[in-house]
């Protein structure tokens, strides 16, 4: 049985307001002279909603001797009461819980209403009107704050119970407001789809302690829609009926036992539309595949667009009738003092003759220069080109490549959080020829929502290194459209871009190519240092690379060019523990300065930190990366320089902000860096693949350092793992079948 103390707020010592955790002192209803102190409180600690001296409590939880503070009151739940003395009323109205409330104002409250004030206030809040003194205008306020305050609150109390954080229990209220309870308390469920920040295994804790079964429907059907996000988030568009229930019984923890009602909430999901079945030809095997609807919707969108834009001439193509392609081509190498192969003059001639052409291939193979021809031609002929990337990183590599203006495919297509894209088939993009560059990296729900805007006439050109990793999001877009014949395909293979003695490219395309590259540092711009098996060795030798070997090398400003690339988050040598030590390393003096914890994260000024979700009311987005240039600690504000453009971060919107100094290889996606530093070990083995170590070293421009095992057998691994992970998807499917046969 859990400890019990009642008593009455004194003052609060401390609190955290990311994670509530708060150290009060209290004055209890009876005398507890083994743990009060010389003013006859008690320490009280725990996570707690808002509260306020003068408050009365009733609390369960445990007495515990710590051996710098002695005894205290480890609380475990924590629930409000009423004051019942006028001293009490009038402390805790002044205390401001409820802003607008001074001591003066609580004063000519309690002084008309007296014991009865908190219950006017609650059940005839209009009296307030009453009070001599008391603005009309200010009653009416304090009216408001009043009823939001005891909302919140009984929000709070009520989720309490079920492990939910302070901090989590505001965003549950701030998104349904006075109707949060009743809405937990008939799906808790529904957090999981309708509030960010709380998955199913939050919701399913709240569920589970409100009583709700292991096979409740309920649950089941939610389990399901986590399962598929999960795959999802794993690339998969979707996926086949029986391994999805069998993914949802090992998520959800059930049985054998538990299948037939699986099954059956499975049917329950696709009766109400909240899951979609579709048979397609997978392999050469007829297979039921289950999808969530944004998905299969995306398929078919991108699908039914892409075969449209086939089948519709162009006026570019009409123009192009009878051009003499050799001599065209010709002129426009010669005016622009540039050479191109057969390959490139056929992406070119591609670009303006075929409805949709990709251009593909590896580092320093051409693929830029080619595409400053397509648009030197395309300009000759007045046609209007759109340039475009997922990222904005991608995108401003993109505009300097080229010297034109490009855009995220967001901020393309016009969009906004409140009203999503603003271009689409009824308001179409005005480009003749839209170019989308870092191709790799669409996904099908981006990559729909741009063919949308596409008018049928128009031409469309993806570029892009289709043996990078795939994109972050579900689907294989870039590979399933060449594969599927639907578009005209040109993969340079010739490497142009390879400086005297630079071996970077060189290096990447061995190893796409299968081969093991030789690593034995005579090249000016690829090194490998070689670790034993200690983890915590091999840890403290990126530091050292980055902090001393590397400025030694190539001067002392070259820490600021480096960025560490890890293939996992986890681990000794993850991106975790690497943006931590190197936190320390190169930013030693920031606890001097003022800073801000979020949870385990301290973000300290002049730290390198990541965007990690789109925000288009601040205007950055997922990956890009900026410094901490000021710490605000009043206002609870974090200035971040990106590039000479600083953006003002407000406390909750904190969480999207994360170190940089080491990021994920999939991060790095889209963007060039000097200096890259990547750990490659054998406790990586889950992530070692081909195409991560291909795409990491080709954001090198400068130079690459790797670190790895003194045989490099995890080289080795990741060289001869060349089995890009499966993703389930229909695209390909969808579009052979509705190709001509």
């Amino acid at each position: 049985m859990p400890d019990m103390l009642t008593g009455v707020v004194e003052r609060i010592t401390f609190r955290n307001d990311e994670n509530g955790y708060t150290v009060l002192k209290l004055k209890p209803d009876k005398r507890i002279r083994e743990a009060e102190a010389k003013d006859g409180t008690v320490s009280v600690i725990g996570v707690m909603p808002q509260l306020a001296p003068g408050e009365s409590l009733e609390l369960t939880g445990a007495w515990i001797d710590d051996n710098k503070y002695g005894r205290q009151f480890r609380a475990e739940t924590i629930t409000p009461t009423q004051p019942d003395s006028l001293d009490g009323i009038r402390r805790y109205l002044s205390s401001g819980i409820v802003a607008g409330i001074g001591e003066a104002t609580a004063e000519k409250i309690v002084k008309h209403f007296g014991k009865q004030t908190l219950d006017i206030l609650n059940r005839e809040p209009a009296k307030l009107l009453e009070v001599h003194g008391l603005k009309p205008q200010l009653a009416e306020k304090l009216v408001q704050a009043w009823q939001e305050n005891v909302g919140t609150r009984q929000t709070y109390i009520f989720l309490q119970n079920y492990g939910v954080t302070p901090k989590m229990a505001k965003r549950i209220h701030d998104h349904y407001g006075s109707e949060a309870i009743g809405v937990v308390q008939q799906n808790p469920y529904t957090l999981a789809d309708e509030v960010f920040g709380i998955g199913f295994l939050k919701a399913d804790q709240v569920a589970r302690g409100m009583g709700v079964g292991v096979d409740s429907p309920q649950r089941l059907r939610a389990g399901l829609n986590y399962t598929l996000n999960q795959l999802a988030s794993e690339g998969h568009t979707c996926y086949p009926r029986a391994q999805l229930l069998k993914a949802a019984q090992d998520l959800l923890g059930l049985s054998e036992f538990h299948q037939p009602m699986l099954e059956d909430a499975l049917e329950a999901q696709i009766r109400f539309g909240d899951l979609e079945p579709d048979t397609l030809r997978l392999r050469g095997v007829e297979t039921e595949l289950i999808y969530l609807p944004v998905y299969i919707g995306a398929e078919r969108g991108i699908t039914r667009r892409l075969l449209l834009m086939r089948q519709t001439r162009s006026k570019i193509q009409k123009d192009h009738d009878k051009t003499d392609w050799a001599k065209l081509l010709e002129k426009l190498t010669q005016r622009d003092k540039v050479g191109l192969t057969d390959q490139q003059k056929g992406a070119v001639k591609a670009a303006l003759t075929e409805k949709i052409s990709i251009l593909t291939g590896g580092p320093g193979t051409g693929k830029t220069t080619t595409l400053r021809m397509v648009i030197s031609a395309l300009k000759d002929h007045k046609y209007t080109v759109a340039l475009c990337s997922p990222t904005g990183r991608a995108a401003k590599r993109l505009a300097e490549a080229t010297g034109e203006d490009a855009y995220t495919i967001h901020r393309l297509l016009g969009y906004s959080p409140e009203g999503g894209f603003g271009m689409d088939e009824d308001s179409p993009l005005k480009a003749d020829v839209v170019v989308v560059d870092e191709s790799s990296m669409l996904d099908v729900q981006l990559f729909s929502a741009l063919l949308r805007a596409i008018a049928p006439e128009a031409h469309l050109m993806l570029v892009g290194d289709v043996d990078q990793l795939p994109s972050v999001g579900a689907g294989n877009v870039l590979r399933d459209v060449i594969d599927s014949g639907v578009a005209h395909v040109t993969r340079l293979q010739t490497i142009f871009r390879q400086d005297e003695g630079s071996h970077i490219t060189l290096i990447a395309h061995q190893i796409n190519e299968g081969e093991m590259p030789a690593l034995q540092n005579q090249a000016k711009d690829v090194f490998f240092f070689s670790i034993d098996e200690d983890m915590e060795t091999a840890a403290a030798l990126v530091v050292e690379i980055v902090t001393e070997r590397i400025p030694r090398r190539f001067g002392p400003d070259a820490a600021a060019q480096v960025q560490v690339l890890a293939p996992m988050y986890r681990g000794p040598i993850g991106v975790d523990r690497l943006n931590r030590d190197l936190q320390r390393a190169l930013n030693p003096h920031g606890f001097d300065r003022p800073h801000k914890k979020l949870g385990e994260r301290v973000l300290l000024i002049g730290d390198k930190v990541m965007q990690t979700r789109n925000n288009y009311e601040l205007d950055v987005y997922n990956g890009d990366i900026g410094r901490i240039s000021h710490i605000d600690t009043v206002e609870n504000v974090v200035e971040v320089n990106y590039e000479g453009r600083v953006v003002f971060y407000e406390r909750d919107q904190l969480e999207d902000l994360v170190l940089a100094y080491c990021i994920s290889t999939h991060k790095s996606q889209g963007s060039e860096y000097p200096i890259v530093v990547m750990p490659i070990v054998t406790q990586h083995y889950m992530m070692l693949q081909r195409n991560l170590l291909y795409t990491a070293i080709t954001r090198a421009k400068k130079a690459v350092v790797l670190v790895g095992d003194r045989q490099r057998k995890a080289i080795r691994i990741a060289i001869s793992n060349n089995k890009v992970t499966e993703r389930c998807s229909g695209l390909l499917t969808r579009l052979q079948e509705g190709l001509p046969s």
